[in-house]
């Protein structure tokens, strides 16, 4: 006689485990959808803008304004820009984030930390810095080394996470079958870091795509700097709109590369026992080497910025700090900054859901979508917002609730990578033990992913705080009357040239920066169970 086993029922689901059905997943698959569907119908109005106005320039103008030699040299600028920074990126972020969490770097805690420091400095303080330094910096060549110093550490943070958590265990077989230290690296390691460094590239890509203020600076033009002439000399201008359009055509084709580039292989771990810490490797002769590479870096990167903020605020005298100016500044950014990052966490959880736990075309879709409208400049976000706002809900334009929503669709895809790499390694498998064991889906989900995935949520948080901190255009587009942020002051200064009055601001958005890139030191280390 044989006795059939079924699993409990679980509590608020229709389906069964152990009958060969999966438990519903939390949340229900369908109601995710429905809100990812939303978010990304919202994330398109700036693509509907463009599209409408380029329609309405009509064939023959638009394709008048886009065939010119003027797109041509700035197609070049744009791509020569990318295909030299984001190798660049790759190289030093990847290799700074192995020196530091696989081999016997002396002083790599503190490593750790200032190799991710340089994200606390704007890219626009950044060449700010270095035209101060160097006055005739200009051209391509300052515009790469300024966005490589500016934008590795989008590299770094996330590879250093996956090292710091991956399983030895798959470097030690692949030892135990002859592989050497540098095979099993290219051949092991270096691909259980490929959605960290797709993930990494898309995001310096997308910001090589979107940035002004640093490349305004150097005199070096790229389509954003372009379309921000165009602009302000004509506000709403035809070949503004015209260039927008390349530039989205531009940003889709990126994305399509890190699509296919990501791949959907799976790289949570599942198995009996703790996980082992991860052999470091000695440096030997290579330790002077390796800590003058890395002091040199950090020097260029965030010791050189600082630096010149310092003069000139030196040089500037008490006189420069006026209270009734910098203190209002200084809390509307930090409000700003807190409510765009809780929103923008809260709306990048469906899509990272749907794309890792249910990968398909739609999922992607999905995605791309909101990837599409961050590499937008924010001028164009902004000018969108503004039209769209006027039309339909008049009472929204300029207030905070409009603005706090541009900063989401801006900055979105920094919570989306993150927390999509917390999910990935948030093994499935026991949120369904959870639901076997009769938990429901949705209380399953917020004590078993959600806390897997919360050190990865708070990394996301953190680095869209920062880029709200940062941001300039869209906020000088639509923050309601009297908004002065530290980014606004910063630029209308150095804008007149007053470097001494920019430096009070300059130093501010690095003060308010750098406890969030320690966060993010934090939450790497708790990603990986230290």
């Amino acid at each position: 006689m044989t006795t059939k086993l079924a699993a409990p029922e679980t509590p608020g689901s229709t389906t069964t485990a152990g009958r060969g059905k999966r438990p519903r997943p939390p949340f229900g698959v369908s109601v995710i959808a429905v809100l990812a569907v939303l978010i990304a119908l919202f994330a398109l109005i700036p693509l509907g803008y463009v599209i409408v106005m380029t329609v309405a320039t009509g064939w023959d103008t638009a394709v008048e304004l886009i065939f010119r030699e003027r797109v041509g040299v700035l197609l070049l600028n744009t791509v020569l820009l990318m295909l030299v920074t984001v190798p660049l990126c790759l190289i030093l972020g990847v290799g700074g984030a192995w020196l530091v969490e696989r081999t016997h770097l002396k002083g790599h805690k503190w490593w750790a930390v200032l190799l991710a420091a340089p994200l606390a400095i704007p890219a626009f303080v950044n060449s700010y810095a270095w035209v101060s330094a160097v006055p005739s910096l200009e051209g391509l060549w300052s515009g790469v080394l300024i966005a490589t110093l500016s934008y590795f550490p989008l590299v770094y943070i996330p590879a250093a996470a996956t090292l710091s958590r991956l399983d030895p265990a798959i470097e030690q077989s692949a030892a135990s079958l002859g592989l050497g230290a540098w095979r099993a690296f290219f051949r092991v390691v270096l691909p259980q870091l490929r959605i960290a460094m797709t993930g990494g590239a898309l995001l310096v890509s997308l910001h090589l795509l979107a940035e002004y203020g640093a490349f305004a600076m150097i005199r070096f033009d790229t389509f954003t700097t372009a379309i921000m002439v165009q602009y302000q000399s004509t506000f709403n201008g035809t070949a503004g709109n015209m260039l927008a359009s390349v530039l989205v055509f531009l940003c889709l084709i990126l994305l399509l590369v890190e699509v296919r580039s990501r791949g959907s292989a799976r790289y949570a771990r599942v198995g009996s026992g703790a996980q082992a810490r991860a052999l470091r490797l000695p440096l030997r002769a290579y330790q002077l080497p390796a800590q003058l590479f890395l002091i040199a870096l950090t020097a260029l990167a965030f010791g050189l910025p600082l630096t010149f903020v310092l003069r000139w605020i030196f040089s500037g005298g008490p006189e420069i700090w006026a209270a009734d100016e910098f203190l209002p500044a200084l809390l509307q950014t930090l409000t700003y900054g807190l409510a765009g990052a809780l929103a923008t966490t809260v709306v990048a959880f469906p899509m990272a859901y749907l794309a890792v736990r249910h990968p398909s075309w739609f999922s992607k879709a999905l995605e791309l979508s909101n990837y599409i409208t961050s590499s937008m400049p924010g001028i164009v976000v902004g000018l969108a917002f503004v039209t769209v706002s006027i039309k339909a809900a008049p009472n929204l334009y300029q207030t905070s609730a409009l603005l706090i929503a541009a900063y989401v669709l801006l900055f979105l895809p920094r919570a989306l990578v993150n927390i999509r790499s917390g999910l990935a390694q948030a093994p499935k498998e026991l949120d369904e033990a959870a639901q076997a064991l009769g938990k429901p889906p949705l209380l399953a989900f917020l004590r078993v992913t959600l806390r897997l995935t919360a050190p990865a949520a708070a990394g996301g948080a953190a680095l869209v705080f920062l880029a709200i901190v940062n941001e300039l255009t869209a906020t000088l587009l639509l923050s309601p009357n009297g908004t002065r942020t530290l980014a606004t002051e910063f630029w209308s200064k150095s804008s007149e040239i007053d470097y001494a009055g920019a430096a009070p601001y300059a130093l501010l958005m690095i003060l308010i920066s750098a406890p969030m890139t320690y966060l993010l030191f934090q939450q790497s280390k708790k990603a990986a169970g230290q």
